[in-house]
């Protein structure tokens, strides 16, 4: 089968207004579930970060409460641990478009701080999507679309209808006073649909070849429809 690229974080915090520094990283579920999704269809995964660091784990990620419990917070933090990928990543620098099917971008706050002003991330970005290939992005890795800035100055997915973590959900979750930026003001403000669907149900958008999921619930919807789009 087919290659599919995973672009995961390096950062291990997120910036907030007053300078704090919020330890973050990806986010297990978003990684995880697509993961298992595409290698039980027979993908192979290869995972890139910027500079080719190993990408952080938020280990709020593992909590019980994100799990659905003791037992699947087990599960997970095991799913983390048995996927050699994640401990072997290559460099976003290095990374050949034409050798990968899809590409799949997985959340956590840890894109908000990195992928989100990474020019080399931006322009992987840009010529995925002009290549018609599918293109996964969920939760706060829509931040990263913030870095596909044309040769003209505009952004390549202005006029795209898409979603990503909700201002409604960055409240509940206690960041939003505290944020530089919120994703959603941010997505607007390039120029694309924004499309809100309720806080923390699944929800996810398609528009040509670019899948967006709003929050880690959506993070398997999306990889279903990305494999819907490679069969």
């Amino acid at each position: 089968m087919s290659k599919i690229l995973f672009v995961l974080t390096g950062a291990d915090h997120w910036t907030l207004a007053d300078g704090t520094k919020h330890p973050t990283g990806f986010w297990a579920e978003e990684a995880v579930v697509p993961y298992e999704a595409f290698t039980a269809a027979g993908h192979e995964v290869v995972v890139a970060t910027p500079g080719g660091v190993v990408p952080p784990l938020d280990q709020g990620s593992l909590a019980p409460q994100f799990n659905g419990g003791e037992e699947g917070a087990k599960r997970m933090a095991d799913a983390v641990a048995s996927i050699a990928e994640f401990q072997r990543p290559i460099s976003l620098e290095d990374i050949d478009l034409a050798d990968y099917a899809a590409v799949y971008y997985p959340g956590g706050h840890g894109p908000m701080e990195d992928l989100a002003v990474d020019a080399t991330s931006g322009k992987l970005l840009v010529d995925a999507l002009a290549s018609g290939r599918p293109l996964g992005v969920v939760c706060h890795a829509p931040a990263a679309l913030l870095a596909a800035t044309l040769a003209d100055g505009g952004n390549a997915f202005a006029g795209y209808r898409l979603t990503g973590f909700s201002n409604a959900e960055e409240t509940q979750a206690g960041f939003a006073a505290g944020a530089k930026w919120l994703l959603q003001d941010r997505l607007v403000e390039i120029g694309a649909d924004y499309d809100e669907g309720e806080a923390w149900a699944p929800h996810v958008v398609v528009d040509r070849n670019l899948i967006t999921g709003q929050n880690p619930a959506s993070a398997g919807p999306a990889a279903a429809e990305m494999l819907k789009k490679l069969a």
